[in-house]
Parts: C-alpha cells; structure tokens; sequence
C-alpha cells in the first residue's frame, strides 16, 4: 500500500506540471506518441503476443482475446486516434466572463481535473486511449489495467511516458499501477486528495465493486444491453446488415446489440431473410415466437434478458408494436445505446424522446456509441450515468469548472 500510495502522490505532483500546459506542447507529446506507435509497432506485438499466449492457455473467451488482442491496423487505429485528440480543441482554460452590477468580474473557467484513476480489464488500447485524454485535458493518470494484459500495457506506458520525459514533463504524469492485486482497486478508490476521479472500464461485477467501495467520485462507464427494434415501416434490406454489424462486427464490446426486438408485422419477412446469416454463426436465444420460425434457437430465459453477453450470443423477442418494445427497453436497458429502424419520423422521434439512454439511435447500428466515431478522437469510457458526464466520455467531460473571481476592493 505504501508503493502505492506513492505512485499515486508522485501522479499528483506531475499533474501539476501538465495541468497548464500550453496546447501547441500538449498536441507535440500526441503527435511524438502517433509516431513511436508506428516506429515500434514490432516490439509491440511482440509484448503483446506473450500475453495471448498466456490468455490462451488460461482458457479465456475468444471473446475476450480478441479484446486483448493486438495487430498492425489496431496499433495504426491507436496513433490516429492520438493525432485525433491533437487536433481537437483544448479545453483548458476555455471561460464565460460576466461582470457583477458592483464592479466585480467573474470568470468561469475550465480546468483539469486532477489525477485520473482508470481502472480496466484486457484492452491494451485503453491505455493509450486514456493517456490521450489526460494528456490533452491536462490531467494526470494512473492505469491501473490487469494482469491479462501485463506486458501490452507496460510496453506502452514505457513508450508514453518517454514521449513526457522528451516534453520536459516528469514521467509519473502517466503511470501504469505496479500493483495488480484486488484489494489495490480499493486501495486506489479510497485515495482522497491523491485521486480525483475513478474510471473502471469493463465488466459488471468490476463497475460495480469500485462503486461500492470508492469514496472517491466514481465516473461510472457501463454494462451495454443494448436493443435494437425494427418497426414495421423498416426497411428490411437495410435492416439485416445493421443487425449484423450491430451484433458481429465487435461482440466483445459495450455498444454491441444484446436484444433485437422485431415487431410482429414483419417478423416472419425478417427473420427468414436473417437466418442464413445467424443460423451457426450466432447462438440466438429466442422467445417462443421466434422458436416457432427458428426451431435451432434455443429458449431464452428471463436472466437472458439482463444480460451482457461479450460474445456471439442475440437474444430476440417478437413484440406486439411500438409500445411492447418501449416496456421491454425500459424494464431491460442499462442506459448505453438504444436502436430504431423505421421510416416512419414520428416513430422514430417518439423512440428518441421515450427511451432512457445515453444514445438513441435511428436507422444507425448500435456500433456508433463510440468516442472516435462522435468526433471525440477517442474516449475514456461510455458514462450511462446522468452526473457528470453522459455517452462517450471525451476532453470536456475531464475537466472541471473553477470561478475566477478579481474586484478592485469590494467588500460585502
């Protein structure tokens, strides 16, 4: 706990050294970053080939191996992403300025957070990712990552924390936690006055024990049971290839559809056009309406409902209309993103106004949720809370507001 403790209180007094940093110096750390991902993108794999080889013989999911897995195009993904946030505006510093009928102006200005503790499971591009962001928004950052992918994220941070060092900045700012230990996330989650915000990033149970735990303020990023509905206006054609990359392009990851909903209307249009793309690919867990069609799917059951699969696992229900799907949504949700496919506007702006989530989406596959694709560069998580932040959790969501306030010797 003391090594930890100590990391934490070096993280502190380097974020001091960031928190002001002009921008043009913050964007040239980015940029060194991009290129040192590219320049030693063999080392890399090399790292990170070590531990999916330990994954794999652990037994983890191929679902999660491919979260931990890293290649030339994700690595190439990562460096665009830090050219992303370099181009983006800083917002730092960024003020509304009034003046008070005494004399006294008021400004309230936009300022780093502190230090970030970003808690994750095997995603080594969170890594980079969360460095980014803190970087850009002036904050300092510990990465507490897992164990699964030890070497991924210590190849990185090495990198990362040399393109400080090559900035004049002390190499602390960003620090990958020694300590993966369990009770180390609580140890961390308890850090008033080191910590600033905690960000766990990854399953259920992980959210919800820094939830319960931190005294710290906790920027809560969470489980995606995501639906999507297909509203009997739909465009079919169009509706079997959002489906399928709503469900199979990522599976592993939040925005990833758990439930489609097909209204009864078109049911049987849609799921013939949907089996031979399903059928042995996806296992589906169906209501008795969809087995009546799918005899191969098997019986979904009602903890099936309010689950996160992270894998090529669908649940589909046949609904009644509109008003069915909405009571589903809402009795299912988490708040991450919810679809509707219809053509029909005033179904589509009642689905937007009616269901509770950080995304809604029209016509558009629940992949989008997602801090590059919002034009963010990248993200440190998705919030489904509604304080302090909520969606893709991007610069302005790391920083806070301080009020400046300067008189000429006005008393109250």
């Amino acid at each position: 706990m003391t090594d930890l403790r100590q990391q934490a209180s070096d993280c502190k007094k380097a974020s001091r050294k960031l928190a002001w940093l002009a921008t043009g110096d913050k964007d040239r750390i980015l940029l060194d970053l991009a290129a040192q991902l590219r320049a030693r993108q063999r080392e890399l794999l090399e790292a990170n080939r070590l531990d999916c080889e330990a994954g794999s013989a652990a037994g983890l999911s191929s679902a999660l191996l491919d979260r931990l897995a890293l290649n030339a195009q994700r690595i190439e993904g990562m460096a665009q992403g830090c050219e992303q946030v370099a181009r983006l505006t800083d917002p730092v510093g960024r003020e509304i300025a009034w003046t008070r009928p005494n004399g006294l102006l008021i400004r309230k200005v936009r300022v780093p957070l502190g230090v970030l503790c970003i808690v994750y499971e095997a995603r080594p591009n969170v890594t980079v990712e969360s460095a980014c962001l803190a970087i850009k928004s002036g904050n300092g950052a510990l990465l507490r990552g897992s164990r699964t992918a030890l070497n991924s994220n210590q190849a990185l941070v090495k990198i990362i924390q040399e393109c400080l060092v090559r900035a004049g900045l002390p190499a602390e700012a960003v620090a990958g936690v020694a300590d993966l230990s369990h009770e180390s996330i609580t140890t961390l989650a308890r850090m008033n006055g080191l910590v600033d915000l905690m960000i766990p990033r990854g399953g259920a149970e992980l959210i919800q024990r820094v939830v319960e735990t931190s005294t710290v303020p906790v920027l809560e990023t969470g489980v995606g049971v995501c639906h999507l509905y297909v509203h009997p206006s739909a465009d079919l054609e169009m509706a079997v290839p959002v489906i399928l990359n709503s469900k199979c392009s990522r599976p592993a990851v939040c925005n990833s559809l758990e439930t489609l909903l097909v209204d009864a209307a078109v049911a049987a249009d849609l799921l013939t056009r949907l089996e031979p793309e399903l059928r042995d690919k996806v296992r589906v867990q169906g209501c008795s309406r969809t087995l009546q069609q799918w005899p191969w799917a098997v019986p979904a059951t009602a903890e099936n409902w309010d689950t996160e699969s992270m894998d090529l696992v669908l649940n589909v229900r046949v609904v009644e209309n509109l008003d069915e799907a909405l009571d589903h949504i809402s009795q299912h949700s988490t708040g991450h993103t919810e679809a509707i496919l219809t053509r029909d506007l005033e179904s589509a702006r009642r689905f937007q106004q009616e269901v509770d989530a950080c995304a809604v989406n029209v016509n558009a596959s629940t992949r989008f949720t997602d801090g590059g694709e919002f034009g963010f560069g990248a993200e440190i998580g998705i919030s489904t809370q509604k304080m302090h932040a909520r969606g893709p959790v991007g610069l302005d969501e790391l920083t806070t507001y301080k009020y400046w306030v300067e008189g000429q010797g006005q008393i109250r």
